[in-house]
């Protein structure tokens, strides 16, 4: 049963992947349970908001799906900056989308946050007869790099919600069960010194 003041996390979370990976159509299956046939590339970045309420916690998600487009590189580490977690995207049908999934964790490793809970989701799995990423690939690779591993399928919503309560639980597990944000004691006193002094 969930406690009274169940705590609240604000997490951003950022979509990285090479573009036709299907980032869009699978936030959209998960904050709308849409899902679209011709779904337009996304121009620089979308913003989606959506709250999961787990046992542990409230996950408020601030989610942020970025352009694969290599003319937007540039942009996805304003992005992922700061993020608590970040879905790492490719599509099981395109090898070359699943070499530049293991480019995208390496730059997250180096450039991001070290609690960053990580995932490396395998989608359009309803494309199984035209694979060529096997599920142990995926697997190993995640394992390897400390990251959780799912296959998925926006058009189908195979493992959608999982994928994010999955997310939601780690988080929780993360982030300690005081509420975050600025402790006001030290922010006040901080102040003091810098607007009382004569």
């Amino acid at each position: 049963m969930s406690r009274p003041g169940n705590k609240i996390i604000q997490a951003k979370l950022v979509l990285l992947g090479d573009m036709g990976t299907g980032k869009t159509s699978l936030v959209l299956r998960f904050v709308k349970g849409q899902f679209f046939d011709n779904q337009e590339p996304t121009i620089g970045a979308a913003f989606f908001t959506q709250i999961l309420s787990l046992t542990e916690a409230t996950v408020k998600f601030d989610i942020w799906d970025t352009a694969g487009q290599e003319r937007y590189h540039s942009l996805a580490p304003m992005y992922y900056r700061g993020s608590a977690a970040a879905i790492v995207v490719y599509d099981i049908s395109s090898m070359d989308t699943f070499t530049r999934a293991k480019k995208w964790v390496q730059e997250l490793q180096r450039q991001g946050n070290p609690k960053v809970v990580m995932a490396l989701v395998a989608n359009k799995c309803d494309l199984d007869q035209k694979r060529e990423v096997e599920n142990e690939e995926g697997e190993q690779f995640a394992q390897e790099n400390g990251m959780f591993f799912i296959e998925t399928s926006a058009k189908t919503a195979q493992n959608i919600n999982e994928l994010f309560y999955e997310i939601a639980k780690r988080l929780a597990r993360v982030y300690p069960s005081k509420p975050s944000g600025i402790n006001l004691n030290t922010e006040i006193k901080e102040r003091r010194k810098f607007c009382c002094t004569g």
